[in-house]
């Protein structure tokens, strides 16, 4: 069969080179489809009435090479990419993905908040019931039949709790299941010992209003259930890409000195861990992927040399490709050259993929020493939030949700003057549709869209102040402005606000138990191969651009030239930005500055901060890409945050309309 390289142009539209006869298209349902070669090379995309033949791949058809064919191969699905993600992915992954393992990847700092405060009302809660009830619980049978293996850090702050649910779950089905349990990260039992520690970004001090505290572990503990027999393990908190690296580690018999293979491993986990995010979703060129009502999740088939082999499970939606898959790689990373994790510092920049038959082939990841430490998350409370959304409808609908916000807000500080009560910590008051999260890159309309969406979020110390703004917000639909036609979800209920504080900790001082059935392990963690967190903290890397690149008269947005996406750590997020081609990579380069992004995104900033100072950039070679991190741009970030996109989602988005000047028709490069 003949391959085919699939591009996209800026039309939108995919183009298919064809080889000899025929021409090879991969369609979004996993499988692959031949059509007779029309007269010109460049097809549109190829209607279903014109299908000639089709071509569903099998297991071992991911590669036909002798090297490979002679190694041995580990299929891993991720079923769940946060906690909420579609139960569905569970039922695709266990019946048509062939698979030996399946991970499913809940927490975040945001859920470590959440499940703490769950557990603190309920002592038998803090872990995700979604994957006893939804995902893994009615399916038990047949994970147990088709000998797959389960791991999961659905365990949050209770893993004990969550194994407990599965137990019982497990024994009404009539499956018997060895369930393994990790604990060891969950250090709130000695918070004292951290208080008044420096957070590793802005230097500040742990203050004592604690409110959880979990350390990342790593791969050990995991590799150490699966050697115990465990069918199904149950985590706290883990790196999310350990969930994968894992199973490679029992199945391969790796070393943890054996550095590129770690990082090959993690590289995978890293790719699947979000779920369908590689597979299509959150794609730059969403418009051209289909079947997001049945977006398949991904599966990657690890070999033991280290080759990574991207697909999904058959006739699901979403498309794997070369763009979804380089986004997904710089997600939520720093300096690509050294992605540091509890098992290995994975160095991206030499990454590189090819297309092979049924899929896209992953390697060069290279790997160093691990640090000495681990990271530690800690949340602490800062008072209390509260947000009010309200729609605003008609005429001059923007200036007439600031009007709103600016009466309730005085009015709200009339009342705290009475009763003597202090004036907001923090307001942000934004209207969505006049394109107040652009800051000096909107294009709104002069008079505004006819309608709107009226965002107002405030901190205080105290909650009942927070109370008072929640009982004035809804008398704006009879005494302020017309127009208002809801407030979304109702009155707002005010909620504690937790920042984020992270720091290190020696790996020596951390001894995660592992349980299984009547045996108890405590891990003790071999540290004489590791290195300093200071190694890897590198000079910025100095970027030549070419001298001798074609000009001319045209323009184009960045959409036309690259892909990107945007994650968040923290306060700080980044954006990938991947080359179409490498010939547009030079302009790109030359285009995107720190000087040149701190302008863009100034208003994302506090007032004393020179966003020159907070931005870095990174080449990442092997892939054609840059990778930018703006620190302390989040407001806060999560739920410390006011915006109404803390995490940084759209970020990227906005930067694909970054104009880039006197260049050649791109046609021609």
């Amino acid at each position: 069969m003949n391959k085919c390289t699939v591009l996209r142009n800026i039309k939108g539209r995919y183009s298919t080179l064809s080889h000899n006869f025929r021409t090879f298209s991969t369609f979004f349902e996993g499988s692959f489809y031949w059509s007779k070669r029309n007269e010109t090379s460049s097809l549109g995309k190829i209607p279903n009435s014109q299908l000639q033949f089709k071509y569903q791949h099998c297991r071992n058809s991911f590669c036909t090479s002798v090297s490979c064919a002679s190694q041995k191969s580990l299929k891993i699905g991720c079923a769940s990419g946060f906690w909420g993600d579609s139960p569905s992915a569970s039922s695709q992954l266990i019946k048509y993905g062939n698979l030996d393992f399946i991970i499913y990847d809940y927490l975040s700092e945001i859920t470590m908040s959440l499940l703490t405060a769950a557990k603190a009302k309920r002592p038998d809660l803090g872990y995700t019931p979604d994957f006893v009830s939804h995902a893994v619980g009615p399916y038990l049978a047949e994970i147990k039949q088709k000998g797959i293996k389960i791991i999961s850090n659905a365990g949050g702050i209770n893993p004990e709790g969550c194994a407990e649910a599965l137990q019982n779950v497990s024994k009404k089905s009539g499956v018997d299941l060895k369930i393994a349990v990790v604990s060891g990260d969950n250090l709130i039992s000695c918070k004292d010992d951290y208080i008044g520690v420096p957070d590793m970004n802005d230097k500040k001090p742990l203050p004592a209003t604690v409110h959880s505290m979990n350390c990342y572990l790593g791969s050990e503990p995991i590799v150490k259930c699966l050697d115990l027999g465990a069918d199904v393990v149950i985590t706290g908190r883990c790196a999310d890409s350990s969930l994968a690296l894992a199973p490679l580690i029992h199945s391969f018999g790796w070393k943890y000195t054996d550095f590129d293979l770690l990082a090959s491993g993690s590289l995978a986990g890293h790719l699947i861990e979000c779920g369908a995010q590689v597979t299509g979703g959150i794609f730059t060129d969403w418009d051209m992927v289909d079947g997001w009502d049945n977006i398949g999740f991904p599966i990657a088939e690890v070999y033991e040399n280290g080759d990574i082999y991207l697909t999904k499970p058959p006739k699901t939606g979403g498309l794997i490709s070369r763009g979804t898959i380089c986004e997904q790689l710089l997600y939520e990373i720093g300096d690509p050259r050294a992605y540091v994790l509890p098992d290995v510092v994975c160095d991206f920049t030499k990454v590189k993929l090819d297309e092979v038959e049924s899929g896209i082939k992953i390697s060069g990841c290279i790997g160093k020493a691990p640090t000495n430490s681990f990271k530690v998350c800690s949340t602490y409370l800062d008072g209390f939030k509260t947000t009010a959304v309200c729609c605003v409808g008609g005429r001059r609908s923007v200036d007439k949700a600031r009007k709103v916000a600016d009466a309730i807000l005085k009015r709200c500080r009339n009342i705290f003057q009475v009763m003597g009560l202090k004036d907001f910590t923090r307001t942000h008051v934004q209207v969505l549709g006049s394109e107040d999260t652009y800051g000096s890159n909107a294009s709104a309309p002069k008079d505004g869209p006819r309608e709107a969406v009226l965002w107002m979020s405030v901190q205080h110390s105290q909650k009942k102040a927070l109370e008072i703004l929640a009982m004035e917000v809804a008398s704006a639909g009879t005494g302020m402005a017309p127009g208002l036609t809801a407030i979304v979800g109702g009155r707002p209920k005010p909620a504690p606000l937790l920042r984020l504080h992270s720091f290190l900790v020696k790996k020596d001082a951390i001894k995660p138990v592992v349980k299984i059935q009547n045996t108890v392990k405590t891990i003790e963690f071999d540290t004489s191969f590791c290195v300093s967190q200071e190694t890897y903290n590198k000079a910025d890397e100095k970027l030549t651009i070419a001298k001798d690149l074609k000009r001319g008269s045209n323009s184009y947005p960045l959409s036309a030239l690259g892909f990107a996406r945007s994650g968040d750590k923290g306060d700080s997020c980044n954006i990938g930005v991947i080359a179409r081609k490498e010939s547009f990579l030079p302009y790109i380069q030359e285009a995107l500055t720190v000087e040149s992004l701190a302008a863009y995104f100034k208003h994302l900033f506090p007032e004393d901060v020179d966003p020159k100072t907070a931005i870095k950039r990174y080449n990442v070679h092997g892939i054609h890409a840059l990778n930018f991190v703006m620190e302390g741009c989040l407001g806060g970030g999560g739920i410390a945050s006011l915006r109404s996109d803390p995490q940084g989602k759209a970020l990227a988005q906005m930067l694909l309309d970054f104009e880039i000047k006197n260049m050649p028709s791109i046609d021609s490069l």
